[in-house]
């Protein structure tokens, strides 16, 4: 740990850089006028600390109140380091009545906080409750209800809280308006409020306020130092009064309670100290104070007016006061110790006095070891010091390193725009609170409406635009060079800033001091902000020191050696006249000069020609004459360069976790210690306040060493060893720290963007992808109109944690040392640790990560910018951040090459490991591949395939002897080479994966994706070596389980087994599509798909020889087994039996064919009927045939009743039928039969004259009997059976036709449906062709006779007839004709048989 001054202090601002305080406005009105000619009191201010703030599991714990007056209004505020208290600031207004001085005091029950407020004519008592009775546990959460949250719900009013002076004790009577011109306060022991009030005509009025339950009424005490008198109210004591003398007058009060009294102590106008009992109400104790001041002092110009009086009170020391004494050309403090002796006799023993110098005193507080003063110069500037007057022959004042006000002027480069600098001073941390700018830029605008709350950005755009609005309205000419463009815009920031100063230097007047005596921490109260007293670093003290105090070995606490001590102070006494010698200018362009990443040695020299060339004023000698006072000026330099190093051992232990062996309650206490916004803001303005000294001493230091290099080595250094030392060693280290420091001081002001959702999740995503999300958190507390810099969001995000826990682990026993908060100690620790924690040399590299948690990219660039050049430790870790942002900003190929270039630290850096963490599948894996695969994985997420392919190919020439990870990569080459379209890339990726189950994965893959795309010539092209059945499985298994209509996996295969000619493979794939379409597609596309397939499969048998035109038929429902698919169970669990073999059909070509004409007619009869469709997909033969019949497709049915083998006579039938319906059908039948007729063929066609469709269907018939002959004229019997069956008159050409070809039929058909005229007409005519009559129209070829072949007629069926005939009485005369004509037929077959037998 660095050395600490005990006794130095530097001051830090703790406000936040809100846009206005938000206090909340409570006027208590008890309807006073103003007293004429009323005394316009002090601004001042104060505070209150909770007894257990120093305790660690108290709920008030480092919490505290500080308030500020101003006429008639207080301001109250209370604040914790520990948490954010809400609605914890209060402002009460009493109108009419200004508060005095002391008019404020807070002190805290078991129960209650009260707040006593006295102002010229009224007093007031708040009783508010107690932080431990307002939660119901004692843990500190992170917000948290300030006891001011229901303060206004109180009636403020009511006589329980407010009453009137009496006017006899406010005014001193009728007629005069004089008011007290001081008071003091104090709770009694029955909750009663007393009020001191020292009246300007001398003596003490006490008002007491009775307890909020008693129905007492106010009384007044008047205390005087001859005796007591106790009025009511009203009373007038004028006559008690008037024998007062003015140096009576009581300039400071304080009370004290002490045992079961309360002791009131007046420093009065004449000097002397008075002490009065309340019990008693007497004086017990007057001393002169001038008994202290020194002989020879003028005692007679002690400027009363400006005394002051304090108290302190322990255990140890019992009850002290301090006293002081104001004169014009010295002033003195003297500390005295009440003594009690017997008969309430009490004195004071003298402890020391103290005396200084300055001019205007504005307070201090005594403490049981140190008085802290506060002070304005002449210059009105504020000084601060502190003193121990316990040990007052041997003290001296420590001052306090206040912070000064901003720059006057603000230094702009030749290339710098004027607007953005202006704007970076003035919205940067550490200068500007919200408060001055908002007034500022009131006044600039000359607005009179208030300015409502707004965001710092929208505060900045404002503030631009008014400025603008105000050069643009001054410009006359409207054309005007650049130049004289950037002066008028350097007139116009210039004037704004020098407004913005004006309200800051008013809002940083000095009111007064708090200290803290639980905790030690002292408070710097002022007008418009709340600045925080800080232990100094040994070596910031000492460079800030200023030369007088400068003198003693003793104040150098960096070594013990008294000789090196005192070259360190030479050394340091060097440091301050280089840092006088150089010009605001000249550090200013060295400063943008190292900025811009130049060495910091070439930028020392150049500084350093400049200082010699320019030295008017005889700097340099000056400095080389203390130079040789220095002894050993190295060693010197070598002991200041390791206090500035905070490098610290990278083989130390890491700390313990918060959780280690500690009970809730401390972890608790410990996970919200110091983690406010107003602690988070002091913690991190203190580093940037250390960081900027340390650079500029570091700078001042590099000067100086260059400085020797130029003087004689034989005056100041002891030889070449030295210089080469100075050369080698010191130098570079000195140059090395001053780049450190500048990069913590850019760290400290440079400000947090905020950051939109969209940005949030992608990089919780990225986070995830790295598998350090829960590593990192995002800070989410941040207030919208409180920007935050970076270095504060590292530290409420992730410093804070792990320095507490460090600190915790620290400590002896498991409570010591935090039980009390000891603040000096702490503060100091905190902000020493978080300086480490940042320090580029150490090997932590949270910074970095926290600033890429919380997507700062931008800031995370800058620093790594300012970073790279010089330091080499975390290198690879930070090229990796780069690549990170890179990716963010859409910077792949940049993203890529920083992930390249970190590659090779990846064993070397524990963040690299960490990114590289492995997984359970990776664990065998070198953390170098891990690695290459944790990157991938994140250029995959945000989507850069092309990167993730390069980065690929390089960690697979890393993994030449990890298979495992070789196939992982080459897998992952192949999917975004095939998610890009690089076909063939990703085909040779596959071949070159080791992995065969990968190497099927990828297969399967590619075959899906290119299928889907449609780019089937590059999957057929491929040669697929080692892998041709892998492919043809993989492709038909997608083929058996995907939807036959959306994809196309079956002619896929064909055009792969096509293109490697292998017809009966292709031809057996397009036969089982046929199959499958047929079963599983009933749509008149798929019969499309079906007829295609089967013609495909035709196609490819009659390209083979016809010995081996065959295929196996594909088994009709089999269950095709995927690759890799688990074994099927019946449903007790057991393994199924395998399938029992079927035998195996082979198929011709005369098969397909024949399945061919099948799907083809199932195909018209969906074209043709578009609701057959769904039952022609799986009918037979015999049922297409009925149904081509029924829907009119005769030609069809006829074609695949040949091929199939199937009898004719239905369709015969068919269309005989078909006709019947159109004979006696109306002109609908007419229209429909033209659809069908239109399908079929007609042999010849008739243009002689008009047809009908009943006459082209009656044609159709014809053609189709003509077509098909058959013996014995089946064909024509079927339809002369359908005709007559439906009794329909026999067409003339169908009777010709058939009984040409068997009359007996024909006439037995007669018979049948009892058409006895035709048949006897049939008969008549028969028997007179074998007469020889017409014997051609029926098949005869030579009518009876000797020589003709023998002829026969139906006998059976004419007696039939005949019988029939002779039955009816009706038919007799076809009766005897039939007869006859028999007759004259036999007797010509008796002549014929008789000339036959005569010629044999």
């Amino acid at each position: 740990m660095a050395a600490v001054m005990e006794r130095s202090f530097i001051e830090i601002c703790g406000f936040e850089r809100e846009t206005l305080p938000r206090f909340r406005e409570i006027t208590i009105n008890l309807g006073l006028n103003a007293l004429p000619g009323g005394v316009k009191y002090p601004d001042t201010a104060g505070g209150f600390h909770y007894e257990d703030s120093g305790k660690l599991l108290s709920v008030t714990s480092n919490r505290f109140i500080h308030w500020s007056t101003s006429g008639d209004s207080v301001q109250l505020v209370e604040q914790s380091l520990d948490t954010n208290l809400l609605n914890n600031s209060v402002r009460l207004k009493f109108p009419h009545c200004p508060l005095l001085p002391g008019g404020v005091h807070i002190q805290e029950t078991v129960n209650n906080v009260i707040i006593l407020i006295v102002t010229n004519q009224t007093v007031h008592r708040l009783v508010l409750l107690h932080p431990t009775r307002m939660y119901r546990s004692e843990l500190v959460s992170e917000q948290m209800q300030s006891i001011f949250t229901d303060m206004g719900k109180l009636s403020l009013q009511d006589p329980a809280h407010s009453a009137v002076i009496p006017s006899g004790v406010a005014g001193g009577g009728a007629g005069h308006a004089a008011t007290p011109s001081t008071s003091a306060a104090w709770l009694g022991q029955q909750g009663e409020a007393h009020y001191a009030l020292a009246m300007p005509t001398g003596g003490i009025m006490i008002v007491t306020l009775p307890s909020a339950d008693s129905q007492d009424a106010v009384s007044v005490l008047e205390l005087k130092r001859s005796s007591v008198m106790q009025r009511l109210a009203g009373w007038m004591p004028s006559a008690i009064r008037g024998d007062q003398s003015p140096g009576d007058l009581a300039l400071s009060l304080a009370a004290r309670e002490l045992e079961d009294d309360t002791f009131i102590f007046a420093l009065c106008h004449d000097n002397k100290l008075r002490m009065w009992s309340y019990r008693d109400q007497t004086c017990v104790m007057e001393a002169d104070m001038l008994e202290y001041v020194p002989a020879g002092a003028d005692v007679h110009r002690l400027a009363g007016q400006s005394h002051r009086l304090r108290l302190s009170f322990s255990p140890a020391t019992g009850l002290c006061l301090a006293v002081y004494l104001a004169a014009p050309s010295h002033s003195q403090f003297t500390v005295l110790q009440l003594a009690a002796g017997y008969n309430n006799r009490y004195g004071l023993d003298h402890i020391s006095t103290l005396f200084d110098t300055q001019e205007t005193l504005v307070d201090f507080m005594l403490t049981p070891s140190d008085i802290w003063a506060l002070w304005l110069d002449e210059s009105n500037q504020t000084v601060v010091k502190l003193i121990s007057y316990e040990h007052s022959e041997r003290s001296q004042w420590n001052q306090v390193f206040v912070q000064p006000l901003p720059e006057d002027e603000v230094s702009i480069g030749v290339d710098q725009d004027p607007r953005e600098t202006y704007l970076d001073v003035l919205f940067s941390p550490l200068r500007f609170t919200a408060s001055a700018i908002v007034k500022a830029l009131q006044i600039y605008k000359r607005a009179s409406e208030r300015t409502v709350d707004l965001s710092w950005d929208a505060l900045k755009k404002e503030v631009t635009i008014a400025v603008e609005d105000e050069l643009q309205s001054s410009v006359t000419e409207f054309e005007f060079s650049q130049e004289e463009y950037r002066l008028l815009q350097v007139e116009f920031w210039s004037k704004f800033y020098a407004c913005c100063l004006q309200y800051q230097e008013a809002l940083s007047t000095p009111l007064g001091l708090m200290v803290n005596t639980q905790t030690s921490m002292v408070c710097l109260l002022k007008k418009g902000l709340v600045s925080f007293l800080l232990p100094c670093f040994a070596v910031d003290h000492l460079y800030l020191y200023c030369d007088e105090y400068l003198s003693s070995e003793v104040e150098t606490p960096l070594t013990e050696d008294p000789e090196l001590a005192r070259d360190v102070l030479q050394l340091v006494q060097c440091l301050r006249l280089v840092s006088e010698a150089v010009p605001g200018d000249v550090a200013y362009e060295m400063e943008r000069a190292l900025d811009q990443l130049e060495a910091p040695e070439n930028t020392a020299e150049q500084v350093l020609d400049h200082l010699l060339d320019h030295d008017n004023e005889d700097v340099v000698e000056n400095i080389q004459s203390k130079l040789q006072d220095i002894r050993s000026p190295l060693a010197a330099m070598g002991l200041l360069l390791r206090e500035l190093d905070l490098e610290t051992d990278p083989e130390a232990n890491p700390d313990p976790p918060l959780t280690a062996g500690q009970s809730l309650n401390v972890r608790i206490s410990l996970s919200q210690l110091y983690g406010s916004s107003v602690m988070v803001s002091v913690v991190c303005q203190a580093l940037s306040h250390t960081a900027m000294t340390r650079a500029l001493c570091c700078r001042d230091l590099l000067l100086l060493q260059h400085l020797y290099l130029r003087l004689d080595d034989n005056v100041f250094l002891a030889g070449g060893a030295q210089l080469l030392q100075l050369q080698q060693d010191l130098i570079p280290r000195t140059s090395h720290l001053l780049s450190s420091y500048l990069l913590l001081q850019h760290t400290c002001q440079s400000l947090a963007c905020a950051l939109p959702l969209d940005i949030i999740d992608a990089n919780l995503q990225h986070l995830s992808v790295l598998e350090m999300s829960d590593s990192l958190s995002l800070a989410t507390n941040r207030s919208v109109l409180s920007p935050q810099t970076v270095l504060e969001l590292f530290y409420q995000g992730v410093a804070r944690k792990s320095i507490i826990s460090q600190l915790y682990s620290q400590q002896q026993g498991p409570t010591a040392g935090l039980a009390m908060l000891h603040w000096p100690h702490m503060v100091s620790s905190v902000v020493q640790l978080l300086a480490q924690q940042l320090w580029p040399s150490n090997p932590g590299f949270q910074f970095p990560e926290c600033l890429m948690a919380n997507c700062q990219y931008t800031q995370l660039q800058e620093y790594i910018r300012l970073i790279q050049p010089w330091c080499q430790v975390n290198m690879g870790s930070c090229s990796f951040m780069l690549g990170q942002c890179y990716l963010a900003n859409g910077e792949g190929q940049k993203a890529l090459e920083c992930f390249k270039k970190a590659s090779p630290e990846v064993e070397k850096e524990e963040f690299l490991l960490r990114v590289a963490g492995a997984d359970e599948e990776e664990a065998a894996s070198s953390p170098l591949l891990q690695y290459y695969n944790k990157v991938l994985r994140l250029l995959e997420d945000v989507g850069l395939p092309e990167l993730v392919i390069q980065l690929a190919s390089l960690a697979i020439t890393v993994s030449t002897t990890d298979l495992r990870s070789q196939a992982a990569l080459w897998t992952r080459i192949f999917k975004h080479h095939l998610d890009l379209g690089h076909n063939s890339e990703a085909y040779e990726a596959l071949v070159q994966n080791p992995d065969s189950s990968r190497q099927l994965d990828c297969l399967r893959q590619l075959v899906v994706v290119l299928c889907e795309r449609s780019q089937l010539q590059d999957l057929v092209r491929f040669s697929y070596i080692n892998l041709h059945d892998e492919v043809v499985s993989i492709i038909e298994s997608r083929a058996r389980a995907v939807d036959l209509m959306t994809h196309n996996y079956y002619e896929l295969l064909y055009a792969f087994h096509t293109n490697r000619h292998n017809f009966r493979k292709a031809g057996t794939v397009m036969f089982e599509y046929g199959m499958r379409l047929g079963r599983e597609v009933r749509t008149r596309q798929g019969l499309q798909k079906q007829v295609n397939c089967y013609l495909a499969a035709l196609n490819c048998l009659r390209l083979m020889k016809p010995a081996y035109a065959w295929i196996v038929q594909p088994t009709s429902g089999a269950v095709y087994e995927r690759p890799g698919a688990s074994p099927k169970r019946n449903y007790d669990g057991e393994f199924a039996t395998g399938p029992v073999s079927r035998q195996i059909d082979i198929l011709e070509l005369k098969d397909l064919e024949r399945e061919y004409i099948l799907a083809r007619s199932r195909l018209t009869l969906a074209e043709q009927d578009s609701p057959s469709t769904a039952i022609a997909g799986s009918a037979s033969a015999v049922e297409m045939v009925s149904l081509l019949v029924q829907t009119g497709l005769f030609d069809c049915a006829l074609s695949l009743c040949q091929t199939f083998k199937l009898p004719l006579t239905s369709v015969f039938e068919g269309l005989a039928f078909k006709c019947i319906k159109l004979q006696y059908g109306g002109d609908e039948s007419q229209n429909e039969a033209w659809n069908w007729l239109a399908a079929n063929q007609l042999s010849t066609v008739i243009t002689t004259k008009e047809s009908s469709a009943t006459d082209e269907a009656w044609r159709l018939l014809a053609s189709y009997l003509e077509r098909y002959p058959t013996q014995n004229a089946l064909h024509h019997h079927c339809v002369i059976n359908k005709l007559l069956s439906h009794g329909v008159p026999l067409p003339d050409w169908l009777v010709n036709a058939y009984k040409g070809v068997d009359t007996a039929a024909l006439l037995r058909l007669y018979l049948n449906f009892d058409l006895l005229d035709a048949a006897a007409e049939l008969v008549l005519e028969y028997v007179d062709a074998l007469l020889g009559k017409g014997h051609q129209y029926f098949g005869i070829e030579r009518p009876l006779s000797a020589t003709a072949p023998l002829v026969w007629l139906p006998y059976t069926s004419i007696d039939q007839l005949l019988q029939s005939l002779n039955e009816t009485q009706t038919n007799a005369n076809i009766y005897n004709r039939l007869r006859d004509k028999l007759d004259d037929y036999h007797k010509l077959v008796d002549q014929t048989s008789r000339r036959r037998l005569q010629a044999q």
